[in-house]
């Protein structure tokens, strides 16, 4: 949430999820330059960990779909099966790496069946600080303020290990100049380390907001599971829910299907929109991608799944712009950017 504030009619903030991932390969250097060039307010890069304790970009820390780990036959025995979030998964996972073991690693297409593969093999996997780096320089060179929207993933599981990201990622913030003072919003799918970063905040980070990330209705935050308490994201939805968020989060992101548009083309309405805003708190909705699979039922086009509708894509944007949320998650920032500024 770059751009815009509590209480002013400022634009929603057009936010790159993973970079412009519908263009390049997520989480690299050229997809969140190639968003930035295409109009981002903000570049999210989702944290994991590496084995040393560096902090990289990657959607999850089982990287076999998104670089070609499996390729490197001296790292075939890191092969492994992990219990994460609950869920067992096989593959290779970054905590077993050192940063530069990754760096030999080479960035691949996560939906090959949906995008193009053409950047397959070109682009390293990128740290924190290399984005943060980025984005400084590109703020220098535009004349405006790049936000980072950093999400933690996995925070118990990390933890567990001892390698837990939250008190490297603020160093990480406090060691660059950049992001001593650009917009940046710190998100989770879990609350207990919001909550804990929100003491750790306190009043002297002005410029750092936290978000807090919601699920599936029936699903549950895995530190909730782990403390065996009974709240759902729905729970969480639900305006005494939402009233607990906004004691320690300053927005909620949620799946754009929950927002339940209402009313007609001209002037939809969400509930839940109009509940977070009640509660003192913003909505972002995530993710609008710009291929037929992705779009809603109303605004998907003709031709296969993997064709690009733009005029659909922007279409859903708009919508829910319209019923009012602050911020959008985009994997096509250039589309964002047209939706939110009213551009054909």
């Amino acid at each position: 949430m770059a751009s815009s504030t509590p209480g002013t009619s400022s634009p929603a903030s057009v936010i790159a999820h993973r970079g412009a991932s519908a263009l390049r390969p997520e989480h690299t250097l050229a997809a969140y330059a190639k968003a930035i060039e295409d109009g981002a307010d903000a570049i999210e890069p989702d944290l994991v960990s590496t084995r040393d304790g560096v902090l990289v970009a990657r959607h999850e820390n089982e990287i076999s779909g998104t670089t070609d780990v499996a390729d490197h036959l001296e790292f075939a025995a890191r092969k492994a099966s992990r219990a994460i979030d609950g869920e067992t998964i096989t593959g290779w996972f970054t905590e077993d790496f050192t940063l530069a073991e990754l760096k030999t690693l080479r960035a691949r297409e996560r939906l090959p069946q949906l995008r193009s593969t053409h950047y397959d093999g070109q682009f390293e996997i990128a740290t924190l600080d290399e984005i943060i780096d980025l984005a400084a320089r590109e703020s220098a060179t535009r004349g405006r303020l790049i936000g980072l929207v950093p999400e933690i993933k996995h925070p118990s599981y990390f933890a567990g290990l001892g390698l837990a990201m939250e008190d490297k990622l603020l160093a990480a913030l406090d060691a660059h100049e950049f992001t001593r003072r650009a917009p940046v919003t710190l998100q989770s799918f879990e609350t207990a380390n919001l909550r804990a970063l929100r003491h750790t905040l306190g009043q002297n980070h002005p410029n750092i907001r936290l978000l807090q990330l919601l699920g599936d209705s029936a699903e549950q935050p895995f530190d909730a599971v782990l403390a065996q308490q009974g709240t759902t994201y729905g729970d969480l939805m639900e305006p005494a829910g939402l009233r607990r968020i906004a004691g320690y989060a300053d927005a909620i992101g949620v799946p754009v299907k929950n927002l339940e548009l209402r009313g007609d083309a001209g002037s939809p309405r969400s509930t839940l929109v109009e509940a977070a805003h009640t509660a003192g708190l913003k909505v972002v909705a995530y993710t609008f991608r710009p291929e037929n699979h992705f779009l809603g039922a109303s605004f998907k086009g003709d031709g296969e799944a993997a064709a690009r509708n733009e005029a659909g894509s922007i279409g859903e944007m708009r919508a829910c712009l319209a019923a009012g949320i602050d911020a959008l998650f985009t994997d096509d920032p250039a589309l964002g950017r047209r939706a939110v500024d009213g551009e054909p």
